[in-house]
């Protein structure tokens, strides 16, 4: 069964009208039942198939709306597209219009090339508005991805009584929403952007169109490229983390509908070397004819290990670092680059700017996440020529100041 996003859009569209562990051998999680071809629902001694119900990293009515929205215009120019905003609704913000401008930042960490790339851009941005007098002080604290030192620092924020607004990446989802909870109940403006938490109470909440998204948009590629009862090989990099559970949720609603094998889905802490690895046995197993992957800053490594082990490319869900890109371009695979709009590290620090001035901003603001393709491919890379490997093709910094040397010298 072949589902193309055309359809997938229509459905989402419809229903929201409806609506008004990684070990030393892989590990097989397909139960065997879910690598059958399912029979039409109706048949004689078949029952039709069942929605997934909703749980913690999946709710049917945001996978429907992250869907939908993909097909939808984001309001403002597509110049900005960090100012851009789907479907915005936006809230006053006058009770925290004021003179001081101590902006104060709790990342989660820089640990991976795309939060380097976005932490670069972010500086670059604060030093702009520094020099027109909007932002003064810029307080940051790194929590190296650990909980609970990003729930200390959010609260030396806190106690330190001085932050005019605090900006907030967090960590992991569930275990950070009362931090955030008690940075909102301190009265100073919260921003929370990249990941969520398990709470509205922020002025406003920045982000891609998000992870079900991003997931939909591999799976869907995969699905249209294979042959039914191809197999195909999910990797991921951690577990708790919302954009990324969602990711994989997604891909799973397409893959359910599909007449794929998913051989198993394994953690990889994002390491390229344990990347190979796992793909490098999975392949001594037997073919493995697409990979998804549910951040591809490793994808590399996951093709260099068909390449050692001789096989032919997959068909390759990967991501804008331009490592793939250029290994794409390279091989003439068949490949796609999911896009979790890198951009996204504008956007909060010039909405700190607009909330001090009392201007609206949208309750969630929601940015566009277009994925690149084999016809766009080349255009991104010329863009990007002198560009590092680690770096993000939709990063959207060109034109500030810092470009390219901030980002070439990491």
């Amino acid at each position: 069964m072949r589902t193309t996003r055309a359809l997938l859009a229509a459905a989402a569209a419809a229903a929201l009208m409806l609506a008004a562990c990684t070990t030393d051998e892989p590990a097989d999680t397909t139960a065997p039942e879910e690598t059958e071809a399912a029979g039409d629902p109706g048949a004689e001694g078949e029952e039709p198939e069942e929605e997934t119900a909703d749980g913690e990293f999946f709710v049917r009515a945001d996978y429907d709306r992250q869907l939908a929205q993909r097909d939808i215009a984001p309001e403002g120019d597509p110049a900005t597209p960090w100012l851009q905003a789907i479907e915005p609704e936006y809230v006053d913000t006058a009770e925290f219009a004021q003179d001081g401008n101590t902006l104060c930042f709790s990342n989660a960490s820089v640990s991976n090339p795309w939060r380097v790339t976005g932490w670069i851009t972010m500086q670059q941005q604060v030093e702009v508005l520094q020099q027109q007098g909007l932002i003064g002080e810029f307080r940051v604290s790194d929590a190296a991805d650990d909980d609970n030192k990003q729930i200390s620092d959010i609260q030396a924020f806190i106690d330190a009584g001085d932050c005019n607004a605090i900006i907030i990446s967090p960590s992991t989802t569930a275990t950070l929403t009362p931090a955030v909870e008690a940075a909102c109940a301190s009265g100073v403006p919260v921003i929370v952007f990249d990941r969520g938490v398990n709470t509205d109470c922020m002025v406003t909440f920045i982000h891609p169109i998000g992870g079900y998204a991003y997931g939909a948009d591999g799976a869907e590629f995969l699905v249209e490229n294979l042959e039914p009862g191809d197999k195909v090989l999910a990797l991921r990099i951690l577990p708790g983390v919302d954009v990324l559970e969602n990711r994989w949720a997604a891909a799973q609603e397409i893959f359910a509908d599909s007449e794929l094998e998913i051989l198993g889905d394994e953690f990889t802490g994002g390491d390229g070397a344990e990347i190979k690895n796992l793909v490098t046995q999975y392949l001594q197993r037997g073919d493995v004819d697409g990979i998804w992957m549910d951040a591809g800053d490793g994808a590399v490594a996951a093709i260099e290990a068909f390449e050692d082990s001789g096989k032919d490319y997959p068909v390759m869900v990967g991501e804008d670092e331009l490592s793939f890109l250029r290994k794409w371009q390279e091989t003439g695979m068949t490949a796609v680059a999911p896009v979790y709009s890198n951009f996204q590290w504008r956007t909060p620090i010039l909405a700190a700017t607009m909330i001090w001035a009392g201007e609206q901003v949208p309750s969630e603001w929601v940015l566009p996440q277009d994925e690149i393709t084999e016809a766009d491919r080349d255009d991104f890379l010329e863009r990007n020529a002198d560009m590092p490997s680690l770096h993000y093709a939709k990063f959207g910094g060109e034109d500030l100041p810092g470009f390219p040397s901030a980002w070439q010298d990491r």
